[in-house]
């Protein structure tokens, strides 16, 4: 017999990650709880969105926080795009 361990990201009632890794399980679910505290933020500063669209934009800007803080740094979008760009391409050549 054999014993699988599962992490399981539940949100709003709703399962939305599932792994075997203790650390990616936290690190998605933090994600999440940032996400929320955006969404949060962006209505309450009077901007009203579609529910969906704002889950959606709120998780974006949740996953790419490390670029928006460069963003809100200075560093310009074409530049960090570029950048991006260059680091996906870099990793799918190392898959291959």
């Amino acid at each position: 017999m054999t014993v699988i361990t599962r992490y399981v990201v539940e949100h709003k009632g709703v399962e939305k990650f599932v792994t075997a890794d203790k650390k990616e399980a936290d690190q998605y679910d933090k994600m999440l709880d940032v996400a929320d505290n955006l969404g949060e933020y962006i209505q309450g500063k009077g901007i009203a969105l579609e529910p969906k669209v704002l889950e959606d934009l709120s998780i974006m800007l949740s996953k790419n926080k490390d670029s928006l803080s460069k963003l809100l740094k200075g560093t310009t979008a074409e530049s960090l795009l570029t950048t991006e760009t260059a680091e996906v391409v870099k990793i799918d050549k190392k898959k291959a």
